[in-house]
């Protein structure tokens, strides 16, 4: 549970996790909106993202002292890893990013990989443009259907190996941004990366949902006796469309009374849905539930 309390104060840790939230939030709600990709979209994730932290954090960053490199510093060693662009020409760079995500033709999940690429890159803020440039990629998936419906987040896969992830952003390429990384020779090599961190986080969306679909299924099949298990099996093997219980009893040798009391249970538990003329019932099909899931409902019920 994300603590809503804006006057807590939280330790750093804390605070991350709880603007990270709130910026997916807010990219959600822009989502439904199929908000256009913008230069103030971006301020807006990474003002989220940052909320709680000095002025100065906050919006694109400007000049540094006389003397003062602005630049990615190894935390070992005290070296420059990252010398971004110059302040000054940060607009102008963002401006050319936002143009090409609202008139190119190239795929979605290129684009994505693009504005990722591009946003920590340019590296506009003091601070969160790792956050920012994952957020908006994501956003981006999700605007044009390639989203993974909130379930987890494709930031734990570039997380599984930090090291990777950072060598494909960086592409063997030197330090300063003008020395290459404003217009790298290989981008397939960062664009494969992405490419394939959103192949293996599809795997496991499709895993976790088929899994909960299946437990939803065994739930529904918990209801039945084994009688109404086999007439559903019927059913699913049998009839396409419409059916009425007299004919269904006569397939299977029992009354009428009894198909209907079965068939009872089964729509109960949304396996059929009867068909109504004047109130009453004419005729029944397999659900779209049921139709949807034929062969994970007979693999579970010639398990029991």
């Amino acid at each position: 549970m994300i603590e809503m309390d804006e006057r807590k104060h939280f330790l750093k840790p804390e605070q991350e996790v709880r603007n990270y939230f709130l910026a997916l939030q807010f990219l959600e709600e822009k989502a439904k909106k199929k908000e256009q990709f913008s230069k103030k979209l971006i301020l807006d994730v990474q003002k989220y993202v940052e909320k709680g932290a000095s002025k100065e954090k906050i919006g694109l960053r400007g000049a540094m002292p006389p003397g003062v490199l602005f630049a990615v510093y190894d935390s070992q060693t005290g070296n420059p890893d990252y010398i971004p662009p110059e302040y000054c020409d940060i607009p102008e760079l963002l401006d050319e990013l936002v143009e090409y995500v609202n008139i190119t033709n190239d795929h979605p999940l290129i684009v994505a990989a693009v504005v990722h690429y591009q946003l920590v890159t340019i590296h506009p803020f003091e601070d969160g443009n790792g956050r920012t440039a994952r957020l908006l990629s994501g956003y981006i998936l999700d605007i044009n259907g390639y989203g993974f419906n909130g379930i987890g987040s494709l930031e734990e896969y570039f997380a599984y190996d930090v090291n990777e992830y950072y060598e494909s952003i960086q592409m063997g390429l030197p330090a300063l941004y003008y020395s290459g990384r404003n217009a790298p020779p290989h981008p397939e090599v960062w664009i494969k990366y992405f490419l394939r961190m959103v192949l293996l986080y599809s795997n496991k969306v499709c895993e976790l949902s088929e899994n909960s679909c299946e437990d939803e299924i065994r739930d529904s099949l918990s209801y039945l006796k084994g009688r109404e298990k086999e007439l559903l099996l019927f059913l699913i093997k049998k009839y396409k469309g419409e059916f009425t219980p007299i004919e269904v009893s006569r397939e299977i040798g029992v009354t009428n009374r009894t198909v209907i009391n079965r068939l009872s249970v089964l729509a109960k538990n949304g396996f059929v849905e009867p068909l109504m003329v004047n109130q009453r019932i004419r005729s029944y099909e397999l659900s779209d539930f049921a139709r949807d899931n034929e062969k994970v409902i007979k693999k579970l019920i010639h398990k029991t």
